[in-house]
């Protein structure tokens, strides 16, 4: 690890470090793997872990985010209290202490200043290697993690199905109450209440319910989203709705689970789409009827309800990264898009597809340049305004179409999404065919572009599409379909002898592209 330089001061951790992706881990818990031997020997048997971190260093503070299990042999320990004192500073959790070789046991000192400090001090045997508790700790992060997210899916079908009822507010807030074992209210600006659900609150934890939503009440400018506080053993929350109508979701609940505030974010999106009180019942229906939409109804059925609303936009994601989508992360990603119309797909690399109302969508404005690639192009000012890309996920994403047009709008989404990923570009638009191409009646293009590919097989006009897009790229299309380079040379070999074609060809490859583009 390397070390500051003499005679400078290396700077604090951060007062509010960034929390990791998973709930934090009991110590009790731990302490329960009876294969690791660890034995608390001083300080309060309760604390909650977030990292594991291994270090040998005098003064190992600078280097602590907080909420660490820090693992030591004390080999630099010369002043246990003033070491403690700086891991008790730092926000360290706990600290696990390596017997032998450098120690026989644990140094009295320390274990005295850890019970004076109030830090929990553990006794690693000499037969337990550091990196077996590291991996211990990150196997109770993933089984807590796995726990979380499959109560944040079903918290977040449960949501999805009570807004498709006939009285969808109502129903909303009675789910999200019995979710978060709590009362859920939805309150005006002013702050009066227009539904609750849940158990009634004594009159002390009601009125600092009521002032906390008050902090949040978009009656001026510069009021936060969203805000925080505890009455006694009672959390309290207040987010503000969209929709520019100062409504307000204030939440009690006596106790506070991993996972509670991804569950309100998703009810916070549904309800800002419902906003049934000032919404009126027709656009009420019309919220309604996208949800039952994403839960299996076809266009057809629900385009009345919705009526002119519109457009939307399909967007289909994928984790930057690689890792797969999961309820949580799709959820989250919905919710700073501005839509609960989420689908995160069954796993197994499925991109999550989001359908996006596109006038009550405003996130931020969208860097203007033209991806690389024909088949993406710069968004117009108005739709800029509305999509933005989102840090750690691949976005490809519908042009604004009818909800009637959905299904050409999903396919549009899915080939934005490959050429996004071929590109290394965070967001991609695919739209439909426009400009010169836009001056042959639709219904002789579709012809002349039917009898050009009839020799291709979907497969193989989706590879040549993909190709052409990416200016006949292997690699970007291999990293596009997901295949190996040597199946991308292969097919689009074969597709320049079932069209006998030259390929590279310019004029061969516009004619193709804008065959390709009909479809």
């Amino acid at each position: 690890m390397s070390t500051p330089p003499a005679g400078t001061t290396p700077p604090p951790p951060p007062s509010s470090p960034p929390g990791p992706p998973t709930p934090p881990i009991p110590l009790t818990e731990l302490l329960a793997s009876k294969d690791l031997g660890l034995r608390r020997i001083a300080g309060p048997a309760e604390a909650e872990l977030l990292w594991v971190h291994t270090s040998e260093m005098a003064d190992p503070y600078p280097y602590l985010l907080g909420g660490e299990l820090l693992l030591s042999a004390g080999v630099l320990l010369t002043d246990p209290d003033h070491y403690v004192g700086r891991l008790v500073e730092a926000g360290a959790a706990a600290l696990g202490f390596g017997v032998r070789p450098v120690h026989e046991t644990v140094p009295g000192a320390l274990i005295e200043a850890c019970d004076r400090q109030g830090l929990p001090l553990l006794e690693v045997p000499p037969e337990t290697p550091f990196t077996a508790i590291a991996r211990a700790v990150w196997r109770l992060m993933a089984e807590a993690r796995h726990r979380e997210l499959r109560r944040v899916t079903r918290a977040q079908q449960a949501l999805a199905t009570a807004a498709a009822r006939p009285d969808p507010v109502p129903a909303v807030l009675h789910q999200l109450a019995t979710q978060l074992g709590g009362r859920a209210v939805l309150l005006t600006a002013r702050g009066e209440e227009v539904h609750a659900a849940g158990r009634r609150l004594p009159p002390e934890p009601a009125g600092a319910l009521a002032r906390l939503a008050r902090v949040v009440a978009r009656e001026r400018p510069g009021s936060p989203a969203s805000a925080t506080d505890a009455h006694g053993d009672t959390h309290l929350s207040a987010y503000a709705l969209g929709g520019g109508d100062g409504l307000v979701l204030a939440l009690a609940a006596g106790r506070r689970e991993s996972g509670d505030h991804t569950v309100a974010g998703i009810a916070v999106v549904l309800l800002s789409l419902l906003a049934a009180p000032h919404q009126g019942a027709d656009a009420a229906g019309r919220s309604a009827a996208l949800v039952r939409m994403l839960l299996g109804a076809t266009p057809a059925e629900v385009a009345p309800l919705l009526g002119s609303t519109g457009p939307w936009t399909v967007i289909h994601a994928r984790r930057t990264d690689g890792t797969p989508a999961d309820g949580l992360t799709a959820g989250a990603l919905g919710a700073s898009l501005g839509t609960a119309l989420v689908d995160a797909g069954r796993g197994g690399g499925e991109a999550v597809r989001l359908l996006l109302p596109l006038p009550g969508a405003a996130v931020g404005p969208l860097p203007r340049m033209a991806p690389e690639g024909g088949a993406a192009r710069p968004l117009p000012e108005a739709e800029a305004d509305r999509i933005a890309p989102q840090p750690g996920w691949t976005l490809g994403a519908s042009a604004p179409t009818p909800v009637t047009a959905l299904d050409a709008a999903d396919a549009l989404a899915a080939r934005a999404l490959a050429h996004a990923q071929a590109t290394r570009a965070p967001l991609t638009v695919d739209a439909p065919v426009s400009g010169l191409a836009a001056l042959v009646p639709p219904e002789e293009a579709a012809a002349h572009a039917r009898a050009l590919l009839a020799p291709l097989t979907a497969p193989l006009a989706d590879t040549l599409r993909c190709w052409l897009s990416l200016h006949g790229n292997w690699d970007r299309t291999a990293v596009a379909l997901g295949v190996h380079r040597n199946t991308v040379r292969q097919r689009i070999g074969r597709c320049g002898e079932l069209l006998d074609a030259d390929l590279d060809d310019m004029d061969v490859r516009a004619e193709l592209w804008f065959a390709l583009r009909q479809g």
